[in-house]
């Protein structure tokens, strides 16, 4: 699916801006405002996160229906045009009518959706457009909801009687399976958009290497009919390859290539018919060469974050500002990477990294599978084809972006208790992530703290991702014994021959908590336990990079394991350094992005 552009044949109508909004009882159906204007409606933002714009109860923890509502005109000049509604995400399932007539419907909350509607409309005419969308999560939604009422990382202390008593008469809830917020509504853009009547459906391009020039594979899909024109512009816009036809290679003398930290971007000029496109690509090469991972040939070693799409006032809505905020920190901290947990991001972020050369890997919204208690996850949890569903969208949408190197099937699912099951499951997705990407690129899935050597899965993926909370979660405080454990585990994937990078370590830290002794909850111990887990890494050549957990602090449901949010953050949620930022500031900036490890004497990528 394409991302909508405005150029000399295509236009483009933002619906961004304040809408009618009103949230549904859980007896109240949303089908009864699919024709009406909404009673009783509230002014809501969009996009945005509705949770926390309006300051009560109802808003923060709703589950269920909520209906946005707004007039929507097409402008008169862009008659006999084909016209299409496209929303970015909304979470995270979706109904859209247009006076009154069912337009489509999603399931999903993290990628895009679109409906053509030029038969639904007339220009110069406005219409009714109803949205609504239910937020609930359950073992039929990615991410996984906790349908047992209890809450991730609490006890409702089961057994005993007034305990018992009281989930029985307490009202509904719908707790996520999840460490972050479940924030819901239309977190994305929302715009109309038109093509003429034979278009351009899709764009697909493979840059490679050889003998000093770049073959860049290329493959335009198009409805009606037309002659189709490739034209490849430099950053000075200077054409420097051409082609026609529906497919092909174009060949790019001396290219100057995208690297981390140093992106460069070329445009794909696509004519067909009446119809223009224009796509950025760069030319990179991706792959995993024993227990190095591999850009442009070069071994890279992975400098960054975990991280989410969160903040104040606008939760988990698109926030531009935010987004180059984010990226201007990364190149601050010597960060050149993050990994999109636990979610595909919006697809600005993902143009923004292209542009900035921060590299990405991309995850599918995958978190949450494991259910306790004994059971088997893989055959409780409904969601197998919506995981294929919602893994085949994401690597279609994102698949020409530089900047995204791997793809990370999902989050920390259970391969410990049940793992010939989890090896069947996780291995047909990754046999169909590399089916489905054209570029071929690494596949990994991210690893929970679990009994490693009983996992199957993990060793199979291209990369080896682990979490890992020795010294918080396990071992809590005493950080002789974290390192010493995690030392003995580095030791066990010593023998996989895989390249082993840790995408989530770290330590909850209230910012300006300090003591003399390094102590849980302070900034010193949060200091000291990357300091410490740090020197183990670097023992272990073919630990390819360190991704701390998290860039910033964020929201989660309230517990006795948060205190306003998880506070693992390196920065504040609203971006203030905690003294962590400027350790890593100071190592990443110490070692470059590219450099093999192997050659490297024990600790001395880190002086």
């Amino acid at each position: 699916m394409l991302y909508p552009q405005e150029n000399g044949a295509r236009g483009r109508l933002e619906l961004s801006g304040v809408w009618n909004f009103r949230l549904l009882a859980s007896e109240e159906s949303p089908e009864a405002w699919r024709d009406k204007p909404l009673q009783a409606a509230e002014p809501i933002a969009v996009p945005a996160s509705y949770n926390d714009q309006k300051d009560l109860a109802a808003y923060r923890s709703h589950c269920g229906w909520a209906v946005y509502q707004r007039s929507i005109c097409v402008p008169a000049f862009w008659q006999g045009q084909r016209l299409v509604l496209r929303f970015g995400a909304a979470a995270h399932a979706a109904k859209v009518w247009l006076d009154g007539r069912l337009l489509c419907e999603h399931r999903g909350g993290f990628l895009p959706f679109e409906a053509e509607v030029t038969d639904r409309l007339t220009c110069g005419r406005p219409a009714l457009l109803t949205v609504a969308v239910n937020n609930r999560v359950d073992s039929t939604t990615l991410p996984v909801g906790n349908e047992g009422g209890t809450a991730f990382f609490g006890s409702d202390n089961p057994g005993i009687p007034s305990v018992e008593a009281a989930k029985a008469h307490r009202a509904e809830q719908n707790l996520p399976n999840f460490d972050f917020f479940n924030y819901a509504g239309l977190h994305r853009p929302v715009v109309l958009y038109s093509t003429p009547p034979a278009y351009i459906s899709d764009v697909t391009l493979v840059p490679e290497l050889r003998d000093g020039q770049a073959e860049v594979a290329y493959r335009v899909a198009t409805v009606g009919t037309g002659s189709i024109e490739v034209t490849v512009l430099d950053e000075q816009g200077k054409t420097v390859a051409q082609a026609q036809g529906a497919e092909g290679t174009l060949h790019i003398m001396q290219p100057h290539l995208w690297w981390p930290g140093k992106a460069y971007l070329y445009t794909a000029c696509i004519r067909f018919g009446e119809d223009r496109y224009e796509q950025t690509f760069g030319v990179r090469t991706v792959q995993v060469d024993g227990t190095r991972f591999l850009i442009n040939g070069k071994p890279f070693y992975w400098k960054g974050f975990g991280k989410h799409e969160d903040s104040a006032f606008h939760g988990r809505g698109l926030d531009e500002c935010l987004n180059v905020k984010d990226v201007n920190l990364l190149h601050w901290i010597g960060a050149n990477s993050f990994r999109t947990s636990h979610y595909p991001y919006a697809e600005e972020m993902y143009a923004l990294c292209d542009r900035e050369g921060i590299v990405v890997i991309d995850e599918t919204p995958a978190v949450g599978i494991g259910m306790g208690g004994g059971q088997n996850p893989y055959t409780h949890l409904q969601i197998a084809e919506h995981h294929r569903e919602m893994l085949q969208q994401m690597i279609a949408r994102d698949k020409n972006h530089p900047c995204v190197v791997l793809w990370s099937l999902g989050n920390e699912p259970d391969t410990e208790h049940f793992p010939e099951a989890a090896r069947a499951y996780w291995t047909q997705l990754y046999d169909l992530a590399h089916s489905c990407d054209p570029q071929n690129r690494p596949v990994t899935m991210v690893c929970c703290q679990n009994h490693y050597e009983k996992d199957l899965t993990t060793r199979t993926m291209d990369v080896v991702c682990l979490n890992r909370y020795y010294g918080w979660y396990n071992l809590p405080g005493d950080l002789d014994a974290a390192c010493y454990a995690l030392d003995m585990e580095m030791q066990f994937w010593a023998k996989q021959g895989k390249p082993v990078m840790l995408t989530e370590y770290g330590a909850d830290t209230m910012a300006g908590l300090h003591g003399v002794v390094p102590e849980m909850f302070t900034e010193e111990f949060q200091v000291e336990f990357y300091r410490r887990q740090n020197a183990v890494l670097d023992r272990f050549p073919f630990v390819i990079g360190e991704q701390a957990w998290n860039f910033a602090d964020f929201a989660t449901i309230q517990g006795p394991m948060r205190v306003g949010g998880n506070r693992k953050g390196i920065f504040t949620r609203d971006r203030r350094p905690k003294m962590a930022a400027y350790y890593f500031r100071e190592r990443w900036h110490s070692f470059p992005d590219f450099f093999d490890k192997s050659a490297v004497p024990a600790g001395g990528a880190a002086t």
